[in-house]
């Protein structure tokens, strides 16, 4: 890892927007309006802290888009980082162990992630992590950018989310039917009781488990197939941004058909859900690519920004620093001058602003931590 980065390759402001405006969630934005339903009662702010939650199983909120809206935007920076480093000459050997290190140490800071740095037994520890996947995903999808054209990538894309399909429709666990979609009976999940050392999150399940990381590989392709769009397309920025936006249209529409005959399920990252947050992806890197890098508008995305460009240090941050702590140490007066049942929203707010006033600090001393 490294720290102080003074030159950065060149990349668009937009993508960092996106990042961050994706880790915002995570960071504790989504508490705030579920505090504001808590505290209101309004079907208004119900329907919105709905949203911000997953499905038990077979569904699709937006909470459920955050997660692969990362690992896309991981793919869509591809052509702005390797694809640089090839065009000024560098060799595809390096490059390819460049692109192993970052995955292997994405997943090596994952497993910490799940389970600290404590000696236990292996049956006890969690293998499958957040990190893990965007490491592996990020990894095979990069290893085909370096070696496959951009019409062996898009084959590449389909021919992954079409055998997945086949896999999850012809087989299942032993004693269950075919095609089998319920957590025991569905053959992602029995692989991975059957393959994966360690513990499963769910015991019978792991909802970042080996065998549905390999559909999460046709979402990284998806962003490396879209910044290099961006980045080498002849068309003009403006007919860019509207191409992604019907693009993400048209995912979407595939992707409730195929709905029909596979459910939306995060947990299995199911053909279907990779194409319905394909879909979304575009439509918000074509939003944010029009405002921020066609039009201009990037006094709005600062504050974004802020997040995106120290994402996985902000992700990490919880266990390190005790930022709840840290807020109501900081903040707990003015809760308190609120009242309830609002002081909670505040504290909410403050919780985000806390950590937000610490990347910027980072930003201003150019720390950024990156792998």
């Amino acid at each position: 890892m490294s720290t102080a980065i003074n030159n950065q390759p060149e990349r668009l402001y937009s993508l960092d927007a996106l990042r961050g405006f994706d880790m915002f969630w995570i960071m504790g934005a989504e508490e705030i309006f579920h505090q504001l339903f808590k505290a209101s009662g309004s079907p208004f702010w119900g329907a919105i802290s709905s949203e911000l939650t997953h499905p038990e199983w077979n569904g699709f909120n937006f909470y459920d888009l955050i997660f692969p809206l990362f690992l896309f935007m991981a793919g869509a920076a591809t052509p702005f980082s390797v694809g640089k480093e090839m065009e000024k000459g560098a060799s595809k050997k390096d490059l390819l162990i460049r692109v192993i290190k970052r995955g292997l140490i994405l997943v090596l800071i994952g497993i910490i992630y799940n389970n600290g740095l404590e000696i236990q037994p292996i049956s006890e520890i969690r293998f499958g992590s957040v990190l893990g996947r965007i490491g592996l995903g990020y990894m095979f999808a990069n290893i085909i950018y370096l070696f496959a054209k951009e019409r062996a990538q898009m084959i590449w894309f389909a021919a992954i989310l079409i055998g997945y399909w086949m896999l999850l429709a012809f087989c299942s666990a032993p004693g269950f039917p075919a095609g089998d979609l319920t957590m025991e009976g569905n053959i992602v999940s029995y692989l991975d009781r059957s393959i994966m050392p360690g513990r499963l999150y769910l015991k019978i399940h792991d909802p970042e488990g080996l065998v549905s990381t390999i559909p999460a590989i046709s979402t990284g392709l998806l962003g490396i197939l879209t910044g290099n769009f961006l980045k080498n397309g002849k068309m003009d920025p403006s007919k860019k941004s509207l191409s992604m936006a019907v693009l993400g249209f048209i995912f979407i529409a595939i992707a409730h058909l195929w709905n029909l005959v596979l459910p939306f399920n995060k947990n299995l990252w199911t053909s279907s859900f990779a194409m319905n947050v394909g879909g979304y992806s575009l439509i918000l890197l074509s939003i944010f690519y029009y405002l921020i890098d066609v039009k201009g508008y990037k006094k709005w995305a600062f504050f974004f920004r802020i997040i995106g460009m120290n994402s996985i240090f902000i992700y990490i941050s919880e266990h390190f620093i005790d930022w709840k702590y840290s807020t109501v140490g900081a903040f707990k007066w003015l809760g308190q001058i609120v009242g309830t049942p609002y002081d909670m929203v505040v504290l909410a707010i403050c919780y985000v602003l806390i950590q937000w006033s610490v990347l910027y600090l980072m930003y201003r001393k150019k720390i950024f931590l990156r792998v």
